[in-house]
């Protein structure tokens, strides 16, 4: 019996009552008896009461009637003219729902063809759409052919009617005609197809690499395999194999449940020797290579797992320890086999067997019960093979052999871990030395360091932001990041370390806030602020080299830079630039006088919208209106999105894992953005597993929402394979291969050819601005803690790992929290190299739940990368590590600022500087290999508590072993430290801080005269000399002059409240002087 009959369901399907015709009828149609419209009754009752005989007897009383249409059916009909119409509608409707719902597509072409990427959008969305497409008709087709060899499998009649006899009388009962259920199966194949084609196309990375594959030149130490397969094909096979497994799946589930419907498979009583399945011989057929196929793809998908045991991560390692090799790996092949043969034995079974058949029922319960017993010995041998070969046999070896000789036993797969990793993570070429560091600081012990001392970085670029923001913001629509960037520039012939910002538009500041203003008119930042990194003004402000509005400084006179910022991290969401030639510009320059001055993009930096179309294409994508209505959308404009650098990377680059950093350069003339790109993969093999969000994540990335970690993804291979540039003007990106050695690069190349550029076309001016990035250096210090130790002996035993310190000048609650130091940038020299070099660096302490703040290693990385055209410099990525002696107790960065905070002369003006109105902020804790020994550098800012206050630089701290020293500079703090003599001069010593300290009020503000400036960085006002200055302006100079000297008098006095007050009356003065200069 059927599906329906077994539950006394009627026919939903099929409602028509007739008998159907016979077998060999070529359709599905009812033999129609009678027909009878409405109105015949009449006719019949008439023709009966005339006597002709003819009553309406014949006619069933519920009969089918049919309605008969009206004589005026065609004048009451739809006219010609309304059809065109409803047609016309229709299709509007239509195109408008296409233009709707096609908008960001088509906009989003527009955006990469401008930007000159136009092949990754195509290829991306045609092979996404292409697999989806062809695996959605796979999954339909082979789900369709299985319901349709079941269909014409089926027992009864085409039409689906079915003979009974009941009471010795023959009944024909009507079923699921055989078209409707083509019908039918067609729909729901289709439907499942689609549902699993979406599914598949989300992996179109993997099978782009399965097809562009590249080969490593290394080969794995178990199966002797090229990395390469690993890395590119064998994720692909996994995903082919296991898409053909989904297939065979849906192809057995559609062929039982076909079977179930039109009956070929029936559920009947077991009694009288009855089997409770009664399956027609072709739907065993059918079902039983169905499954045979099912058991082969499944059997293939588990010997395919094997080569993923050397990417599993393991107690103790990633990759295939001893009971992995020597259990799992030979497990899982005979447990394949056993498999596929237990596939053959039921699909075979199934095909010949006749207890699923009750044409010939069995004589006993114990005859048919043994019918049964070949599938079951076969599922109940692999079964308990299963259990003893993949539970019991690796859980007594573990626990019998490995664990009892683990360290013998473990150290070759040990081994394997750390040579892997180290290649897969770039730390097999580190420069290790050992540092007999001393704690005892000698007089003139710095002299071998002169140069490094003289780097030694005084500003923290996050904690100096907001005294940017006050001092050079100029208006209130400008911004800072609130982490600044450190880079390096040759002024007057010296490399010096750099704290650079760029001065960003700021919508949220603007009190008149609307769309013209918002769209069209503040449209871009201005200019870039740069300082000294190692010295501040004798008040403890930053001593900028580039500053003003109009720009100024050592930049503008040197490279003339383009100043105007359309493309940062912090622009607007959209902004429509571009005007005819003749016409008046309307787009906000930079603040002059009493209105400003304007300006017209003229660069190609976005799809024009110069027709109504792409109007209406946008207007539509960012919802508004008024980019179809607004007199400032032209025949030139063009609108600007997606301004963000790291947006516009990620975009033509998706298969990228991008640095948390974006950093600003000033390079041959304009303001570039750098992006750093890694390639990355997580199946090296044997290479240690690691979490990049959680190796990247440390203080910086916790309070800076400038920079970031690089979110939650394992990996277990990477490279800094990309350098990025975007144009901070047009918004252009060039794409550099970097690390033209890496195989994952190479088969993107293939993939996207001519989408970068080779490292000969790096100018030597942006090759200068090229660093290590910071996030591959966290995530390699966080692997080398533990990968510094390379013999596997010594690694199994664990007593020689360190982890990176916590940050000990945050919060005690984020160092509860093991919140870690992040790295720094400065420049300095390494012992064992010849000259200082613009490094990155971080510190070691023993690793252990009871920290132990004794220093144990010092890494740094050579993050120079030269400036010659289209030559990366020899050291550049060069990591050096120097391990201290472990009977040595240098102290740590933790220990460094206890000794600091327990120092009473320190803390006795550190409580000073805090009393009254203002407030101390601690900057970065330096760590430096001068002297002998390590340094620790820490500035020391005071904030007074105004809310447009910022933190000046007032005293630095410096440790060598226990000593401390904290004075007004760092050159003075050396020399504590040192016997009074350092040996060497720091940035900020007397010869090098002799710029006024009362800064000219523009320069505090951030504008400046069109060109004229002096050494000290005096300028005038706007466009007006001294000599016309009204005698209020005048007066407002006079009075912040004398509050800057009540300040320092204060200062020295040790009265922080008077202090406090100074610092108010002269802000007050400055707002004044601002207002009455037009500022």
């Amino acid at each position: 019996m059927s599906l329906f009959d077994m539950f006394g369901i009627p026919d939903p399907f099929d409602p028509r009552d007739g008998r159907r015709g016979s077998r060999g009828r070529d359709d599905d149609d009812p033999t129609i008896l009678n027909v009878t419209v409405d109105g015949d009754e009449r006719r019949e009752e008439h023709r009966g009461s005339s006597g002709s005989g003819r009553g309406n007897g014949n006619v069933p009383p519920n009969f089918p009637r049919i309605p008969r249409s009206s004589a005026g059916g065609s004048a009451e009909g739809m006219s010609r003219g309304n059809k065109i119409f409803i047609g016309v509608v229709v299709a509007l409707l239509v195109v408008v729902g296409l233009v709707f719902g096609l908008s960001r597509f088509i906009t989003e072409v527009m955006w990469y063809t401008q930007l000159g990427f136009s092949s990754v959008i195509w290829t991306t969305y045609g092979v996404r759409i292409g697999l989806w497409a062809a695996y959605a008709i796979l999954v339909a087709l082979v789900a369709y052919v299985s319901a349709l060899l079941a269909i014409r499998a089926r027992p009864d009649f085409d039409d689906g009617s079915k003979i009974r006899i009941r009471d010795g009388v023959m009944e024909i009962e009507p079923g699921v005609g055989s078209k409707l259920a083509r019908r039918v199966a067609f729909i729901i194949s289709l439907l499942v197809g689609l549902v699993f084609g979406a599914q598949f196309n989300a992996n179109w990375a993997e099978v782009l690499l399965l097809f562009h594959n590249q080969s490593f030149g290394s080969k794995d130490p178990q199966f002797g395999l090229d990395t390469g397969f690993y890395v590119f094909i064998l994720p692909g096979l996994k995903l082919v194999v296991m898409a053909v497994f989904t297939l065979l799946a849906m192809g057995l589930v559609f062929s039982v449940i076909t079977h179930v419907l039109m009956g070929g498979i029936r559920l009947a009583m077991p009694t009288q020797g009855r089997s409770i399945f009664d399956m027609t011989k072709r739907a065993r057929r059918q079902i039983g290579v169905w499954l045979i196929l099912f058991f082969l793809a499944w059997a293939v998908r588990m010997g395919l797992g094997v080569f993923s045991t050397l990417t599993e991560q393991g107690d103790r390692i990633t990759g295939a320890a001893y009971a992995s090799v020597h259990a799992t790996i030979p497990v899982t092949f005979v447990m394949a086999v056993l498999v596929a043969l237990l596939g053959l034995v039921i699909g075979v079974w199934i095909m010949t067997t006749k207890s699923l058949s009750n044409a010939t029922p069995a004589a006993s319960a114990g005859e048919a019960l043994k019918a049964w017993r070949t599938p079951v010995v076969a599922i109940a041998v692999v079964v308990v093979a299963s259990m003893l070969l993949t539970v019991i046999y690796p859980v007594l070896l573990q626990r019998f052999k490995v664990n009892p000789n683990a360290q013998e036993l473990e150290s070759t797969y040990i081994q394997r871990n750390i040579d892997a990793t180290t290649k897969a993570y770039g730390l097999d070429n580190i420069k290790v030395e050992k540092y007999d560091a001393t704690t005892a600081g000698q007089s003139g012990a710095l002299a071998s360091d002169a140069e490094s001392t003289a780097q030694i970085r005084l500003l923290d670029p996050q904690v100096v932001s907001p005294t940017f923001k006050q001092l050079q913001q100029s208006k209130q629509y400008y911004t800072f990041a609130d982490t600044l960037a450190v880079d390096k520039y040759e002024i007057d012939g010296v490399s010096q370390d750099t704290v650079i910002g760029v001065r960003d538009i700021n919508l949220a500041g603007n009190d008149n806030r609307n769309w013209v203003n918002d769209h069209t008119v503040y449209t871009h930042g201005y200019g870039v602020v740069a300082a000294y990194g190692n010295k501040v003004t004798a008040d403890g402000q930053p001593e900028f080299f580039e500053y003003g509005v109009p720009t100024q400084g050592k930049l503008t006179e040197s490279q003339k830079y383009e100043p105007r910022i359309y493309f940062s991290p912090n622009s607007p969401d959209y902004s429509i630039v571009g005007a005819p030639k003749g016409t008046s510009s309307w787009e906000f320059d930079y603040p002059t006088g009493s209105q400003g001055a304007t300006t017209t993009f003229t660069g190609n930096g976005g799809p024009s919208i110069g027709n109504l179309f792409t109007r209406i294409l946008y207007a539509i994508r960012f919802g508004s209106d008024q980019i179809l209505f607004s007199d400032r959308v032209n025949d030139q404009s063009q609108i600007l999105y997606d301004r963000d650098p790291q947006t516009r990377v990620a975009k033509v680059a998706p298969y990228l894992t991008l640095d948390g950093r974006v950093y600003p350069a000033v390079v041959d003339g304009r303001v570039k953005w750098i992006v750093d790109g890694y390639t990355t993969s997580d199946a090296y093999p044997y290479s240690q597993k690691t979490d990049l969000g959680t190796a990247t994540t440390d203080s910086l990335t916790e309070t800076s929402n400038t920079v970031k970690g690089l979110g939650s993804q394992e990996a277990n291979y990477i490279r800094n394979s990309v350098k990025a540039v975007v144009d901070a003007y047009d918004g252009s990106v060039d794409l550099y291969a970097w690390d033209t050695d890496d195989p994952v690069l190479k088969a993107w190349e293939s993939i996207f050819p001519n989408q970068y550029k080779p490292i000969s076309e790096i100018s030597g001016d942006l090759m200068s601005h090229m660093r290590y990035p910071e996030s591959l250096f966290k995530v390699q210090r966080s692997l080398l803690a533990q990968y510094h130790v390379t013999s596997a002996n010594q690694f199994f035993s664990g007593e020689d790992f360190w982890q990176t310190p916590t940050d000990p000048t945050e919060s005690k609650k984020d160092q509860a929290a093991g919140i870690k130091q992040p790295p720094y940038y400065l420049t300095m020299q390494t012992p064992g190299t010849k000259e200082p070099t613009f490094s990155l660096t971080s510190t070691y302490i023993p690793a252990g739940s009871s920290t132990r703040e004794i220093l144990t290693g010092f890494l740094s990385v050579d993050s120079d990368a030269g400036s010659e055209k289209g030559v990366i410099g020899k050291s550049y990525g060069t990591l050096r590590l120097l391990e201290l002696p472990k009977n040595t107790n240098v102290p740590g960065p933790g220990q460094a600022q206890n000794n600091f905070n327990a120092n009473a002369d320190v803390s006795k003006e550190l409580n000073l500087l805090e009393s009254g109105s203002t407030n101390v902020e601690r900057g970065n804790l330096l760590t430096l290999p001068l002297g002998g020994g390590l340094v620790y550098v820490q500035p020391v800012y005071v904030k007074s508590s105004g809310s447009t206050s910022y933190p000046l630089l007032k005293k630095v701290l410096v440790a060598f072993g226990d000593q401390v020293g904290f004075a007004d500079t760092l050159d003075e703090a050396l020399d504590q430290v040192f016997g009074g003599d350092s040996g060497a001069s720091a940035g900020d010593a007397a010869d090098g801080s002799s710029s006024t300290s009362t800064p000219s009020t523009d320069q505090q503000n951030g504008s400046s005269d069109s060109g004229k400036s002096d050494a000290s960085g005096d300028q005038s006002s706007g466009s007006s000399g001294t000599a016309t200055m009204s005698p209020e302006l005048q007066q407002a100079l006079k009075d912040a002059g004398q509050a800057m000297q009540d300040s320092d008098t204060a200062m020295k006095n040790g009265d922080w409240s008077a202090y406090g007050e100074a610092q108010q009356k002269l802000q007050e003065a400055l707002n004044k002087a601002m207002q009455l200069s037009g500022q």
